[in-house]
């Protein structure tokens, strides 16, 4: 039997031949990878016979006829020389001096050498010549190395590659193929759907089979997460989707997918799942001196990947932090970069949602073709509308370059230079400014980007040719700043402003997006298909726009699968506007203090800020016996062993009540599941409009302008989001009892009223 796997030239040749360690080979990738301009800049000479940006493919048979490897890609130049040879021209730009590219120039020539034989191939040529140009930044000196290779030498070379890449390939290939087998005959992993659950899972289903995008409420008992991964599962069955990224904003929802994974496999499923755990957190600094270039699993990382990838596919199914971390150190290989690696080959990739839709860090090497085959699941789909905001929005600090500036003037003039440049702008803004110490504006920062363009080169030059400088660090924060600042001005647009703040000899500038729709569907828009999905997700018109959903895209809401009489709401009609906290304290306090005196157990009361939760805390434990009921508050930068001390107190059976006092927003009003008797209540006090501010105002006014409720849009749809997620603590299974107290008069009026779930009962 003859497999068949379809990859591009750059990952082939990256697999076999990249070497050495994790600081050369990605430290500035982008110095390889993201030199649009200097291409351009080298093809404009190209003669007029010459062509730039050529297709190209081939198939190249392996593993005695069991692999056929399918290869395409684009060739940078094709050039014809006036004796009539073809030569294949591949240009990289790059910071390092030849001597310092090392390793990374085998994968270059590799690149070069495959489309030269893809060339030859197609048009029957006996010889072509392979070039490479290397553009040094920041001069921009050229070095261009030439060869001739026959089309024999060309083939035995792109064979003996193929050879190399073929046991990885087979092995992965046919684990897809016992996972499709797997798939196809997978039952549900409940006995039962609860209500809501089939309707749900059918939609996912349909809507990955029509190549189109779904926005789900489903309140919280649908069974969410299986409810999604399941129909996608058994869409890799059909062969509709080969990959599938679950996509979160929180640790909690992460874990809770790992959990339906298990569930999966064991009704019988076979997936590969790779969960990629942020790098701060699963990196070993404590044991490698990582800052001073001394890290062990950083040092010859690419000599040993291929290794390490090919035993944690042959033995591993879902591959968790703790199992990353395992292999990592087995093979000493850095276990971020490690998880990375691994999840280009996975079936099921449980992550953030920023590698999928942040510029700065989504999945660099994913072909259109594996997008096209590949599913997002959304989870929590709320928390992506702020968080587009930020993966979009960039800024700078006048600090920080006026400390490179002071840091490098003795150790690289270019950067010193460039540094002061940009610190001179910023003075002359925080001029402009004046008393009022801010300015917006609608126009991108032009200035900014020509200032930033050297002193990006100039970063990059230093970093690879200084060693051991205090300011490294300094530097290397100014400089991947000042890349997001170029790489987010490219996609400045109408939904965009530029705007200044001063704090003393601080300046602030920061292109603010205002209205991610757009960026989030482009993001989005090469890959099948995309479930959004929530039990917040109300109003879900204002998510369709805000989330980017086209005409044609499905919507669904699904009604509770729990008895109104499991919840009992309460609305108690006090004011919590900031103007009026201090008259109702007491009022408020008092009716807190009398819920929980007369129904023991454990309670969870949310409040807008920390300021406002101390303010009523001092007054409700004033209020109530000390010796009945236990208080303990949330704090903020809790690390995860605080947040989990803090959930496991929260225990059925107590002795003495206990009442934790947190914030609407915050880890513990999403994501966590207290059932049955370890909680009994939750009060949410206010309506969680976020702080007035700068950002949210700039929001409100241009939604306003474009004809929509702009304080809705830039306050009370938010707030009332967080409502809904605090509130929604309390009913998570359909066992679970308790009370709500919802402590605000504008819960009875419009629109907070209406923005309420239909669950609650209080329309």
């Amino acid at each position: 039997m003859t497999h068949t796997v379809k990859t591009s030239v750059r990952p082939l040749v990256e697999y076999v031949f990249r070497s050495g360690s994790l600081e050369s080979g990605t430290r500035f990738g982008s110095a390889l990878q993201e030199g649009t301009r200097i291409h351009r800049e080298v093809q404009e000479k190209y003669g007029e016979n010459d062509r730039k940006e050529v297709f190209l493919k081939t198939e190249l048979s392996c593993a005695g006829g069991e692999l056929l490897v399918q290869i395409e890609g684009r060739c940078d130049g094709l050039l014809l020389g006036e004796d009539g040879l073809y030569t294949i021209d591949e240009i990289k730009s790059t910071s390092e001096t030849a001597e310092q590219i090392g390793g990374g120039r085998d994968v270059h020539w590799a690149q070069a050498k495959f489309y030269a034989y893809m060339f030859a191939e197609e048009m029957g040529l006996e010889r072509v010549g392979v070039r490479l140009t290397y553009v040094h930044k920041p001069g921009g000196e050229r070095s261009v190395h030439e060869t001739q290779q026959t089309a024999e030498e060309l083939a035995a070379f792109v064979r003996d590659v193929a050879e190399r890449y073929a046991p990885y390939a087979l092995l992965l290939k046919r684990r897809e193929e016992k996972r499709d087998a797997a798939a196809a005959g997978l039952p549900f992993p409940f006995g039962r759907y609860r209500e809501g659950q089939r309707l749900f899972a059918g939609a996912v289903f349909k809507t990955v089979r029509e190549e189109k995008n779904l926005l789900a409420r489903a309140p919280t008992g649908t069974g969410k997460t299986i409810s999604t991964l399941f129909p996608a599962v058994k869409a890799m069955g059909e062969g509709l989707i080969g990959r599938v990224y679950y996509l979160t904003a929180k640790t909690t929802t992460r874990a809770g997918a790992e959990e339906a994974l298990s569930m999966l496999e064991k009704s019988g499923a076979y997936l590969s799942s790779v969960t990629i755990t942020a790098k701060d957190k699963v990196c070993f600094k404590e044991e490698e001196d990582c800052a001073g270039g001394a890290c062990r699993f950083a040092e010859g990382y690419y000599d040993r990947i291929n290794g390490a990838l090919y035993d944690l596919f042959e033995n591993e199914t879902r591959v968790t932090r703790e199992v990353l971390e395992t292999y990592a150190r087995k093979h000493t290989v850095c276990p971020f970069e490690f998880s990375l690696d691994a999840a280009y080959a996975a079936d099921v990739v449980v992550c953030d949602y920023n590698y999928v839709f942040d510029p700065r860090i989504a999945f660099k090497r994913l072909s259109d073709e594996q997008r096209s085959r590949s599913a997002l699941l959304v989870d929590e789909a709320h928390n992506l509308v702020e968080r587009g905001r930020e993966m979009f929005s960039a800024e700078l600090l006048k600090s920080s370059f006026l400390a490179i500036k002071r840091g490098y003037k003795d150790v690289h003039e270019g950067v010193r230079a460039a540094a002061d440049r940009v610190n001179a702008y910023l003075i002359l803004l925080r001029k402009q400014a004046g008393e009022e110490g801010r300015f917006v504006g609608s126009e991108p920062p032009e200035v900014m980007f020509k200032l930033l363009e050297p002193f990006v080169d100039q970063a990059e030059h230093a970093l690879v040719t200084v060693n051991g400088s205090e300011a490294e660090e300094e530097l290397l924060e100014a400089y991947f700043a000042a890349q997001t600042f170029l790489r987010i001005g490219r996609l400045y647009g109408d939904q965009y402003v530029t705007y200044v703040e001063t704090d003393g000899s601080e300046v602030r500038m920061k292109m603010f997006c205002l209205d991610p729709s757009e960026l989030l569907l482009q993001a989005s828009k090469n890959y099948r298909s995309a479930v959004y999905f929530s039990a917040t997700l109300s109003p879900l018109g204002f998510y369709r726009e805000m989330l980017g959903a086209a005409e044609d895209d499905y919507t669904l809401s699904i009604p509770s699968p729990f008895s109104p009489d499991q919840l009992e709401v309460k609305i108690l009609p006090l004011s919590t506007r900031f103007r009026d906290r201090e008259r109702t304290r007491e009022t408020l306090a008092a009716a807190l203090a009398e819920t929980v005196s007369q129904r023991p157990g454990n309670y969870l009361f949310f409040f807008p800020s920390y300021a406002y939760l101390q303010e009523i805390r001092q007054a409700f434990e004033t209020r109530v016996d000390r010796d009945k009921i236990e208080i303990i508050g949330q704090d903020s930068g809790m690390s995860e062993g605080e947040r989990t001390v803090f959930l496991d107190a929260f225990s059925a059976g107590r002795e003495r009540t206990l009442v934790g006092f947190a914030v609407m927003g915050g880890v513990f009003s999403e994501g966590i599941d207290l059932t049955g008797e370890r909680l009994t209540g939750v009060a949410v006090i206010g309506v969680g409009l976020p702080q007035i501010g700068l950002e949210r105002d700039i929001i409100r006014d241009y939604y306003n302008e474009r004809g929509r409720s702009g304080f809705n849009y830039a306050y009370v749809y938010p707030g009332m989001n967080k409502v809904q997620q605090a509130g929604g603590r309390l009913i998570r299974t359909e066992q679970d009892r308790g009370v709500l107290i919802l402590a605000d008069d504008r819960f009875l009026q419009e629109p907070y009223r209406s923005l309420l779930p239909d669950e609650w009962g209080t329309r």
